[in-house]
């Protein structure tokens, strides 16, 4: 079993070969290679299994490839792989997840967590069946990289700590997703439910529900379908109602040409502002604070969610492997019903859109 100094490393099989496999799994995880060994990747063809070798060679010299159902197979059979990445289109990620979870695998799986609120209900219910009575594991983690960014954690502390009774909330996520865009052209990002709303549309709610410290009660929608190469809708309006009364606005665009992402709280004592942008060639998030009477202050944050995310991941399989931690102790940031929270909040907004505008309950996730 791989080891660093001594001390073993929990072993990682890599599921898909794509583009967010290439330009954000592969950097993390060769900064990771002392927590995780990364020992195996598949991807549905042979040709582009075997393409991601040398882009891992200088940290996973031993990594081989798999391709296929055969290959897949092989991976969630073989004892000496303890998690698996599944990072593969959208609307399988389940059905991948789930087998591994059968196998035993600890699984990462890529956002958004499910299709729908149904698949997501029905996933969790086989989860806890396969869990049964070991408590153990398997462990389940849904990738959602907007939950562990320094700079949102240093907001949503702000917000519980300094600006009083809460408001309102303002959302706004300004996305171009043109031709210019790398994941514009992803077949299964054209043909998912709800387009790049739903795709993107997560991380702007896990962002808006651990910023504002609430998770939204009720809202309606109205959208339009601007970018016809683009999956509808490209563009929508949101007014919503937290579960502590405040009520807010999301406002989304994917087919704007400008790029803009804020999250604003406003409170009675002060209000919290959160920008994406650049500072001294990072890209990042600038937090700045309000407070009354009282001279803003403002930092800015990197990001590092994905780094942040793969850590703390690999940090948990190795606890419940090796010092046997359960798997309901590892980081709820990551839980299934997190993710799947983010998708009822989505799928409210499109059922509400379609809907000319009707309030929506958003679907309560246990």
């Amino acid at each position: 079993m791989p080891s660093e100094q001594g001390r073993e490393l929990p072993t990682l099989a890599l599921i898909g070969a794509g583009l967010f496999v290439r330009s954000q799994y592969i950097p993390r995880l060769r900064e990771l290679a002392h927590l995780i060994s990364l020992t195996c990747v598949w991807s549905r063809t042979e040709e582009a299994a075997k393409s991601i070798l040398p882009l891992i060679k200088d940290f996973a010299p031993n990594a081989v490839a798999k391709w296929g159902s055969e290959g897949l197979k092989e991976i969630f059979q073989d004892t000496s792989i303890h998690g698996v990445a599944v990072v593969v289109a959208a609307q399988a990620q389940v059905e991948i997840t789930l087998q591994a979870l059968g196998a035993g695998k600890h699984v990462l799986q890529e956002k958004p967590a499910s299709s729908n609120v149904s698949e997501a209900l029905k996933a969790l219910s086989v989860y806890a069946s396969i869990k049964g009575s070991n408590a153990i594991g398997p462990m389940w983690a849904v990738a959602e990289n907007y939950r562990f960014e320094p700079g949102l954690i240093e907001a949503a502390r702000l917000v519980k700590e300094e600006i009083g009774e809460m408001m309102n909330v303002q959302v706004i996520a300004e996305a171009p997703m043109n031709s210019a865009n790398p994941y514009f052209s992803t077949a299964w990002r054209q043909a998912f439910y709800g387009g790049f709303t739903m795709d993107m549309g997560v991380h702007y709610i896990a962002a808006l529900r651990m910023v504002a410290g609430c998770d939204i009660n009720k809202l309606a929608a109205l959208s339009r379908h601007i970018d016809k190469t683009l999956p509808p809708p490209d563009n929508i309006s949101v007014l919503f109602e937290l579960k502590n009364g405040c009520n807010g606005v999301l406002i989304i665009s994917m087919s704007a040409s400008s790029r803009k992402m804020i999250w604003r709280v406003v409170g009675s004592e002060g209000t919290v502002q959160v920008e994406r942008g650049i500072q001294d060639g990072y890209h990042g998030y600038l937090v700045t604070f309000y407070p009354s009477g009282k001279s803003e202050r403002s930092s800015f944050y990197p990001f590092s969610g994905v780094q942040e995310e793969l850590t703390v991941f690999a940090k948990d399989i190795a606890n419940i492997s090796f010092k046997g931690m359960q798997a309901s102790e590892a980081d709820v940031r990551s839980s299934p019903e997190e993710g799947a929270r983010d998708v009822a909040v989505i799928e409210a907004i499109l059922k509400s859109s379609f809907d000319n505008g009707a309030w929506v309950q958003v679907d309560c996730i246990p």
